[in-house]
Formats: structure tokens, C-alpha cells, sequence
């Protein structure tokens, strides 16, 4: 290390949860969410809304209140869920991070802040490739830590060439700062001599999305467990439910555990959580509502106001998966029906937005989604709809996981066909605040139902209107649906479940 007077600590990351089966994220949409390098870095963090994760902020308050250190910025991105990452675009970032890490050097220690669950169209672990390179960079004795998401896949070279790994421990995510505070303080530890031992497991588990809820469920219920087993020996533990949508080798719900030193205590505990995990595996198993059932609730409250008004997640197309965010299975039903006094957001749609923008609030026009079909999922629909409110998408998020961020939703649009409100938006994101409709002007606490093209983050930001009783998972075709046997994996390991029905695994494997 360089002393400890002023530790100089490098800070970088590349966000992705890819979806193998979605269109290619591409330069044009980090740049459109978040892509800083160097002093950039360090002027979004002294912003009071910034864009960069909530865990770089936890991490950056962390070691300022307690450490006298030097931050050295070095490159972070971060985008919405979407396809591979263009390969070339990869290689770009990372030879970035890579000669400015080198530039940067003596270093006393490395934040790596990843999601975890990232692929190239030509590579299928990019996260154990960065961590791999950090650590080749600074050398075996300067610790490197990090942050991921919960539903990152975990590869054997990450664990190997981090020393702790910390995942975020809610789903909606709404610990991301209190997970960057963690890592802070492991961290510090380190810098007075602490030495982690991890341990990691690997089940043959790829849980469903809807199916890894923290608030009750399996998945909660092994997290909590999880928790319940630390002791003073134990700094971390972390169970992630992963992203099977990235089909990878490295797919499966994973436990690290990171002990404060050597001696057993974090393999044994690995093991004890992999035993009680799988004791439960048979319960993820997704149950979703029919559209034909979740439309009748729908039009039963539209009629009767003594009815609990309910929110339709739209699990099949969430943005936040790598969906593709304007799927009209459900608009469409709804359009038919007759419903009023629904709101549905948000689409994604940029040439839809941009021709309200240029009739004006007021105008009646014939709208159609999906002019240019993307996707078999993405079909054409034509409606008479009216301009209603036109925005410019900036805003700030309100609650939930985008809560205190700076979010830019591009040209937006309300247009009302018929009794519906729909919210056209031209940067694609899971509706998982309430501000993307509040902004528009719409009062959702007055809507007979609601429509939200997200899997499960809306439950943070939506629970002030909608209890967990009101809220509908629906059963759509799409990108992110919750059925993974509708999909054609080719690297996931298999047998797995839920997707294979015969799996088995023991502590010996």
C-alpha cells in the first residue's frame, strides 16, 4: 500500500443484466443513461440527484467519513436491462478501464460497483473478465471488493479474484447505498488488517423472476436465514437468486460467504445455506394470473367503485429485464374491453412520442404502436387517441428503486384512447416509479386500475396506492416471462430447475 496518510481508492463499473434473448444494448444506450469516466464521476456524486448507482454514493460517504483517502474515478456505466452488449463496444470500455487503471497506479484498493449478469455477443462472463483484470493490475496484496446485484450470475473467477463481494439483500432493491456502506466498511476493516476468507455454492437452481420477492416467498425466506447466521467471524453473507434470461455457464442461485479470517467458518456456512436452499428449491414455481382473468378484475372495478382498484405488473415485458417495454397484450385487451379510468405505463415507443410531439397537446390522431414490429412479441396496434399532456421525459425519481436518481425518459406523451391513459415514452425503462405518470399530470390514487410494465421494482415505488393484495401479475408472451420453458437456453447448465423437472444436487457436489 502507499501509506495511510491518504489511501488512494479507484472506483469503477459496467452495468448490465443482459438478456440473451433481447435486441443488442448498444454505446448509443449507455450514453443516453449513464456513461462517466474520470473527474465526471466525481461531479455526479457532489450532484444532489445523480445518476450513478446509490451503492457508489453509499461507498464514496463511507470511506470519506472515515478514512482520509484520494478518490480516483476511474470509468462507470450503467444502463436499463437490455440484450448482450455490443461486443466491440465492450472491448472499447474495457481497454479504457484498463489504461486508465494502469495510469492510476500505486493504488491501495479497487471498488468494482457491476450488476453481475452481463454478456457480449461474444462473451458470456465480461464481469469476471474485469474483475480478472483489475486484480492482474494491482497485484494479490491490494484488496478489491464489490458490489452486485441480486441477480447477478456468479462466476468462480469473480469469487477468486475479489476479496468480498456484496450483493444487494432486497428485491425491489432499494438497499443499493446501504450495500455500497457494507462494502465501505469491509474495506476499512482490511486497512487494519483484516484478511476475508469466502466461500462459494452454486446451486442448479435459476429461480423466476417474480419468484425471488424478499418480502415473503422462498426467496425471503433463505435471505433471512442467511442473515440470522452471522456471527463475528462472519463479515458477509449474499445469496443471489441470478438472471436466467443471460444463459450462461455461470447460471444459478449462488451463495458467498466472506469470513473475517481463515478457519472453516465460511465454507461450513456456505454449505449449511446451500442445504436449506435446497430443502425449498420445488417452491420456485411461478403462479401468474390469465390476461382473460386479469382483464375481468379489471373491467368488475371500472363498474363497481367499491372494488379495490388493482395494478397490472406486466412481468413478460419488463424493461427492467431486458424486455422491450411495448408489448400491447394487455393494453389491447383492455382497449376492447371497454375499460376507463386506467392508466397504463410506460411504453416504449420513440416514433409514437415524437408524432404527438409534433401535433400538439389537444390533437386526435390515429396511433399506432409498433409501426416497425421489432419483435415477434412487439405486434402492431392501431387506436384513435388524443394529445393529452407532451413532457421531455427529465425527471427525478420519488420512491422505490429510483428514488433521489435523475432519470431522462426522452420525449414523452400522454394520450388517452378512450377510457385509457397510456404514457409514450422514447428511452426504454421499467415503470417502477410513480413520477413517469405523475409528471404527465395523472392522479393514480384515482385511477380504477393501473398497468406497469415492470416485474417486481414497482412494489417499492407503487405501495402507497397498491397494496401487495392489488397487485396482479399477468400472464403475457414476452422477453421476460416468467415461464423460462417458453425459452431455447443454450449455455445454462442443465438439469435445472424449474425449467427441468428431475434435478439433484448434495453438499458433495
Amino acid at each position: 500500500m502507499t501509506g495511510t496518510s491518504s489511501r488512494r481508492i479507484a472506483i469503477l463499473g459496467l452495468m448490465l443484466e443482459s438478456n440473451s434473448f433481447a435486441p443488442i444494448t448498444t454505446k448509443e444506450d449507455y450514453l443516453s443513461r449513464v456513461y462517466l469516466a474520470g473527474n465526471e464521476i466525481l461531479e455526479d456524486l457532489n450532484n444532489p440527484d445523480p445518476k450513478l448507482p446509490a451503492e457508489i454514493r453509499g461507498f464514496f460517504d463511507t470511506i470519506s467519513t472515515h478514512c482520509d483517502w484520494t478518490p480516483v474515478p476511474i470509468l462507470v456505466g450503467l444502463v436499463e436491462a437490455g440484450g448482450p452488449m455490443d461486443h466491440a463496444f465492450y472491448q472499447e470500455t474495457f481497454e479504457n478501464m484498463k489504461e486508465r487503471l494502469q495510469a492510476e497506479m500505486p493504488l491501495d484498493a479497487v471498488y468494482i460497483s457491476n450488476h453481475g449478469a452481463m454478456i457480449t455477443t461474444e462473451n458470456l462472463d465480461p464481469d469476471g473478465d474485469i474483475f480478472a483484470m483489475v486484480r492482474s493490475i494491482v497485484g494479490p496484496n491490494v484488496p478489491v471488493v464489490a458490489t452486485l446485484d441480486l441477480h447477478g450470475n456468479v462466476s468462480e473467477r469473480m469469487v477468486e479474484t475479489a476479496d468480498a463481494i456484496v450483493a444487494y439483500r432486497t428485491n425491489p432493491h432499494v438497499d443499493m447505498r446501504e450495500r455500497g456502506i457494507e462494502v465501505g466498511n469491509i474495506l476499512l476493516e482490511m486497512f487494519t488488517g483484516m484478511r476475508p476468507e469466502s466461500a462459494f455454492v452454486r446451486l442448479p437452481l435459476t429461480p423466476p423472476t417474480v419468484t425471488l420477492l424478499t418480502e415473503r416467498g422462498p426467496y425471503a425466506d433463505i435471505i433471512n436465514y442467511g442473515q440470522s447466521q452471522i456471527t463475528p467471524d462472519i463479515a458477509n453473507v449474499s445469496i443471489l437468486g441470478g438472471f436466467a434470461y443471460s444463459d450462461t455457464p455461470k447460471n444459478g442461485l449462488a451463495i458467498i460467504v466472506t469470513a473475517r479470517r481463515d478457519g472453516g467458518a465460511a465454507k461450513k456456512l456456505a454449505r449449511n445455506i446451500a442445504v436449506k436452499a435446497w430443502d425449498d428449491f420445488e417452491r420456485y414455481v411461478p403462479r401468474l394470473t390469465p390476461l382473460e382473468d386479469a382483464v375481468k378484475l379489471v373491467v368488475a372495478a371500472c363498474q363497481d367503485v367499491n372494488l379495490p382498484a388493482p395494478i397490472l405488473a406486466d412481468v413478460a415485458d419488463n424493461p427492467g429485464g431486458g424486455g422491450n417495454g411495448n408489448t400491447m397484450w394487455i393494453l389491447e385487451a383492455l382497449y376492447r374491453a371497454k375499460a376507463t379510468g386506467v392508466i397504463v405505463g410506460i411504453i416504449y415507443d420513440p416514433k409514437l412520442a415524437a408524432e404527438a410531439h409534433s401535433l400538439g397537446e389537444g390533437a386526435t390522431f390515429k396511433a399506432v404502436f409498433n409501426r416497425e414490429e421489432p419483435d415477434e412479441y412487439s405486434q402492431r396496434f392501431e387506436a384513435t387517441a388524443k394529445v393529452v399532456c407532451l413532457k421531455d421525459g427529465d425527471c427525478v425519481g420519488r420512491r422505490g428503486f429510483y428514488a433521489d436518481r435523475r432519470m431522462n425518459l426522452g420525449p414523452s406523451a400522454l394520450l388517452k384512447l378512450g377510457g385509457i391513459n397510456v404514457v409514450v415514452v422514447s428511452i426504454r425503462t421499467q415503470c417502477a416509479d410513480p413520477v413517469f405518470l405523475e409528471m404527465m399530470g395523472l392522479e393514480i390514487g384515482s385511477a380504477r386500475a393501473v398497468v406497469v410494465k415492470s416485474r417486481g421494482h414497482f412494489r417499492a415505488g407503487f405501495d402507497e396506492f397498491f397494496s401487495d393484495q392489488q397487485v396482479v401479475e399477468v400472464d403475457t408472451p414476452g422477453l421476460t416471462s416468467p415461464i423460462l420453458s417458453r425459452f431455447d437456453f443454450k449455455y445454462m447448465p442443465r438439469p435445472v430447475f424449474p425449467i427441468d423437472p428431475i434435478v439433484k444436487w448434495s453438499p458433495e457436489d
